[in-house]
């Protein structure tokens, strides 16, 4: 929802900050908020007016009317309102149908005045202009003020005057002192109104007095959408809901996953002793699980409401369904069990498996508790890679030790909730009408025509079509043809690749996207498929390169984010060619929708959206994702036109409509989604007024919803003959009347602000008009059927056959992911996993890496050894690493390292060039002195042959010697090691062997020690064959493959980023070489 409703303190705070700065003239509102926890002292240090000033106190939860009710007290003192709120805190009132209790107030100054001295001013939006009421009489008293207010239209992007509001509002102010003043208070009232993103502003009443002015009751709506826009000035926002329907925990933490996402998460708790749960997926769809529940009698045992839809990630969902199931189990049980309908309609873009993933990962979770409270699941979905996730969910029901059942698009959308409810049976074997897998293959279709008893082809006589047609003129345009070209703004390969396809399947001679646009790369080409060759694309860095080098575009389809779409848009309308312009975005506040509906309509450029999918029209042209895989573009026979034009406001919604479509008709001939935002750009009438006037429309449908008054601009064309075709028409969200308290429902307009708006009186009106209208969702289908077949029985529409479309290869990576193909993978790991909902480090979830306390040993353990080695094995780990850190400036590596990053090399390439030094002479001897301390201690040589043999073959012993320690002056980091491991080995014969080489190699001279290399390697080497973790060839496969050399490796790396970084801190320059530290020696020939 984009308006969403503050409470008093919060409206009044705004406006204190900033109201004034307009010249408004009114009195700062002074107020104090009270709740259960507060500290009455501290309140009143805080607000010491609250001591000697008579007050006014009341509830502070969005409710109406609260002086009718009696629910202000007026003109007490402080301990007068104490005892007031102590009768009322945390007491159950009932207000009309909702019973909640009263948790929060305000208290205010009283201030005294006369009944004359009361006004009424409001401020609302509404799709063309805003509207200022305002009464000279206000009050508690001021009854209907829709038909006495005086009202002043402030068209979009027009500015309010002093002069209009004196003619229009004031002509009742007799006072010229007090008009003057009001008139200012209104203009700054309209600018603040505007600066601030408000969508409802309420003031009942503006107290005006001789000298002041004072807000006494404030009500306001911000539209949430632009906080990014205005966070700033209007502070943290805290948005309580609707009196009547706590504020839960679960919610705020869904809300926040919602805003760090680009999916879309909604959650409402209505009951949280309910016994049925809902998981839906799609705004459209989670509306009419609702309303189908609501219908078959479940309204006071529904528990939720809410959505995830635009393809949140495997965790995302994981967290959404642990939420939902956290709530369903601690929650008393319910002497009949409870039933979770995880359903959703048929999604365009939603991956269903990878989103089952993370609903089966809860479920298996949750699996004891499940049992304990007796759930019933029943799921039902379909959408891209559907069939898999089906198919886990079987295989995982079968397990779960609850019922399970699982349905896919051949049963109806909501038919699960008869089945949950026990009003429909339960089929026990589901016939599957397609799979996922189901793309043509080269021959795999009849080459002879089908005839098609549903396939149509207009009779070219339509009367009624020809006799409207002149009526509807500026509505007669058609938004595409099969020769549509189109710009692609965003980075959307996927939806690029999906519109190709379509093409492909359409049998155009062109691709319909000729270039994108892409303002964070420069200028380049994309690869994608046409069929089965390979074309390129071009993508601009620039909007105005696209349009000039492709004059024949005149659609844009629009996938800029919600902080970018406004302006992007705007840009592209200032190129005359461009005709149409799809906004997919959601959450672009309402006024910028607003101005681009204007600057649209002065251009004559339509926009379908935001919020939305887009459209299709088959044949031609599709918006980006619309319409799913490709599977369910041929399954639903979108590649060809039929004879049923629809509009809905759903996105995903459109594409169940496809599906209802194709079964009951010969198929759709274009389809719209106009979008879920308040203001969409295009409204059902546009639409439907352009099909009415296509003569190859013979049915209209439309898909309406709760909120708004669009559907009644329908039933109005259709008593005064403007819509002559037979149209079947459906407003979802039926069951909004039977909830206790409001619910915003997933899309930002669906919500009903009057009895006009809500789905049963649309319907009702619609019916009355004389369109065709079902008893609820769930017929639809059969109604849209047998409308149609009345048609085909008039002779409307004629049977054509059926054309197969041309075969298109499926991409590499979706068969892949749908188990079609397989091949050898390049790569092989078995160390770690970042694919599932939480990196495994060897198996080991990273949470239980860091709360077991590990340290950077254990996390060696588990990478470079697969396994979790004893916690004394990790301390000599972190000790190897400590003691090898760093041995100053002057050692090959750290010079190597100081000299890069003195030439100003950045910090990898300085790194690198130390650790490029490590070898036999540096570092490297870990592992050579590893090889040959354990081969002669194999070898059973004594410690004197083996100091023999090594000095006959003239090797080094590597491990023993260092060029400034000796046995006089010992190095303290052999010292640390060598005392660990003798305190902490459970044995370390290897060690005692190189100590008695050491006594051998030190007789001859002092500095021949056991050095850092040489007592980590023998240690090392002892570790890996006497802590039991290791066989005796695994230990010798981690000693030939040099991972003991690792921990210097690793180690130095530490010191070598310290010294490139001290040489930047201390800013020094290119390092020289002097020359006197260089002996010049030339050949003597030369000399």
């Amino acid at each position: 929802m984009s308006a969403k409703a503050i409470c008093e303190a919060t409206g009044k705070d705004i406006l204190n900050r900033h109201l004034n700065n307009n010249g408004a003239g009114v009195e700062v509102c002074r107020f104090a908020t009270v709740n259960t926890s507060t500290d009455w002292s501290k309140l009143v240090s805080n607000n010491p007016w609250l001591l000697n000033t008579p007050l006014v106190v009341k509830p502070d939860q969005l409710i109406k009317r609260r002086g009718k009710l009696g629910l202000i007290g007026v003109n007490k003192n402080l301990d007068q309102v104490k005892t007031w709120l102590k009768e009322r805190m945390n007491k159950d009132q009932k207000i009309g149908n909702a019973v909640g209790k009263l948790r929060n107030f305000i208290i205010e100054p009283f201030v005294p005045h006369t009944d004359a001295d009361e006004m009424y001013v409001c401020v609302y939006s509404h799709r063309t202009a805003d509207t200022i009421l305002f009464y000279h009489q206000g009050g508690v008293d001021i009854g209907d003020v829709d038909a006495k207010a005086l009202k002043l239209d402030i068209p979009i992007n027009e500015d309010i005057t002093i002069e209009a509001v004196n003619a229009k509002l004031l002509t009742h102010v007799t006072d010229k002192g007090k008009k003057q003043r009001i008139a200012n208070f209104i203009v700054a009232l309209y600018k603040t109104y505007v600066d601030l993103y408000f969508t409802y502003l309420e003031i009942n009443p503006l107290v005006v007095t001789k000298d002041n002015m004072y807000i006494l009751d404030l009500a306001a709506k911000l539209d949430s959408t632009a906080d990014f826009v205005c966070h700033a000035k209007w502070g943290e926002i805290d948005y309580p809901p609707p009196f009547g329907r706590d504020a839960y925990p679960e919610e705020a933490y869904i809300a926040d996953l919602d805003a760090k996402s680009g999916a879309s998460l909604k959650l409402t708790i209505l009951n949280r002793n309910g016994r049925i749960w809902t998981m839906v997926a799609g705004g459209g769809a989670s509306v009419i699980y609702s309303d189908t529940i609501c219908d078959l009698g479940g309204s006071t045992e529904l528990a939720n409401y809410g959505e995830y839809s635009g393809a949140p990630s495997e965790q995302q969902t994981y967290e959404y369904a642990k939420t939902i199931l956290t709530l369903m189990t601690t929650s008393p049980k319910h002497p009949d069990g409870k039933v979770l309908i995880t359903g959703g309609g048929i999604a365009n873009f939603t991956n269903v498996a990878a989103t089952f993933r993370g609903i089966i990962t809860a479920l298996r979770e949750f699996q004891p508790k499940l049992v304990e409270h007796n759930v019933s699941i029943f799921v039902r979905r379909a959408g891209p890679n559907y069939q898999e996730g089906l198919r886990k969910m079987r295989e995982f029901g079968s397990s779960l030790g609850i019922p399970l059942h699982v349905f896919g698009p051949e049963t109806h959308m909501t038919a699960i909730c008869g089945m949950a409810l026990g009003k429909r049976p339960i089929p026990q074997t589901a016939s599957v009408e397609f799979s996922t897998a189901n793309f043509l293959l080269p021959g795999g279709q009849e080459a002879e025509s089908v005839k098609n008893p549903f396939a149509s082809l207009s009779s070219g006589n339509d009367d009624r079509a020809d006799g409207i047609h002149n009526n509807v003129a500026s509505n007669t345009r058609k938004y595409f043809s099969s020769t549509t070209k189109a710009i692609v703004w965003g980075m959307q390969q996927r939806a690029v690749q999906s519109m190709l396809d379509f093409d492909f399947i359409c049998r155009r001679d062109e691709p319909s996207v000729v270039a994108m646009v892409y303002p964070f790369t420069g200028d380049h080409k994309q690869k994608f498929y046409w069929g089965h060759k390979e074309v390129l694309i071009p993508v601009y860095k620039q909007m105005s390169h696209a349009i000039n080098k492709h004059k024949d575009v005149d659609v844009m389809v629009n996938f800029a984010s919600l902080r970018s779409a406004y302006e992007s848009t705007l840009e592209v309308l200032e190129y005359p060619q461009i005709r149409t312009v799809a906004i997919i975005a959601e959450g672009i506040p309402e006024n910028m929708t607003r101005k681009l509906i204007v600057a649209a309509n002065k251009k004559g450029v339509a926009i379908i959206g935001p919020a939305t999918v887009g459209g299709v029209k088959p044949g031609c042209f599709k918006i980006g994702n619309t319409g799913g895989m490709l599977d369910n573009i041929l399954h639903s026979k979108l590649y060809r036109p039929g004879s049923v034009a629809y509009v809905s406001r759903s996105g995903g919604m459109s594409n169940e409509l496809n599906n209802i479509v194709s079964k009951a008709t010969d198929g759709v001939l274009e389809g719209i989604a106009i979008g879920g935002d308040r203001y969409p750009g295009t409204t059902f009438m546009d639409h439907i007024l352009r099909y009415q006037a296509d003569p190859e429309a013979k049915l209209l449908v439309l898909l309406g919803e709760v909120g708004g008054t669009e559907e009644y601009e329908v039933c109005a064309a259709l008593k005064d003959g403007r819509i002559t075709k037979p149209l079947v028409a459906w407003c979802i969200g039926t069951c909004a009347s039977m909830f206790t308290s409001e619910v915003q429902f997933g899309h930002a307009g669906s919500c009903a602000n009057s009895d006009r708006e809500t789905a049963t009186v649309k319907n009702k009106a619609l019916r009355d008009a004389g369109a065709y209208v079902p008893d609820s969702f769930d017929t639809l289908g059969d109604l849209i059927q047998q409308v149609y077949a009345e048609l085909v029985k008039s002779g409307r529409i004629v049977p054509k056959e059926e054309v197969p479309p041309p075969t298109v290869p499926m991409d590499y990576s979706w068969a892949r992911e749908l188990g079609l193909i397989r091949k050898p993978a390049s790569f092989m790991t078995s160390i770690c996993d970042e694919r599932g909902q939480e990196l495994l480090y060897a198996g080991m979830p990273i949470s239980e890496v860091l709360n077991k306390d590990v340290g950077i040993g254990g996390v060696i353990s588990l990478l470079w050894f697969q396994r979790c080695l004893p916690p004394y094995v990790c301390k000599f780990f972190e000790m190897c690493l400590m003691v090898t850190a760093d041995h100053g400036p002057a050692v090959s590596g750290a010079h190597n390292t100081i000299v890069c990053a003195r030439a100003g090399k950045d910090l990898v390439s300085s790194v690198v060039s130390g650790l490029l030094t490590i070898g036999d002479r540096f570092g490297g001897a870990l592992d050579g002195a590893a090889r040959q301390f354990s081969e002669a201690y194999d070898s059973n040589l004594h410690p004197m042959e083996f100091v023999n043999q090594m000095r006959k073959k003239g090797q080094l012993i590597m491990g023993i010697g260092h060029r400034v320690k000796s046995i006089n002056n010992p190095d303290v980091r052999v010292k640390i090691i060598k005392e660990f491991v003798m305190e902490n080995f459970p044995s370390y014969p290897l060690l005692n062997y190189a100590l008695e080489v050491e006594k051998i190699t030190t007789s001859k001279k002092p500095n021949l020690i056991l050095n850092v290399d040489g007592v980590i390697a023998t240690c090392f080497v002892d570790l890996l064959r006497n802590c039991g973790s290791f066989t005796s060839e695994e230990a010798q496969e981690y000693i030939n493959i040099g991972a003991i050399n690792s921990l210097f490796v690793l180690g130095r790396s530490i010191g070598f980023i310290g010294h490139y970084m001290d040489q930047k801190r201390l800013k020094q320059g290119l390092y020289r070489h002097p020359w006197d530290d260089i002996s010049y020696v030339m050949p003597e020939n030369f000399n």
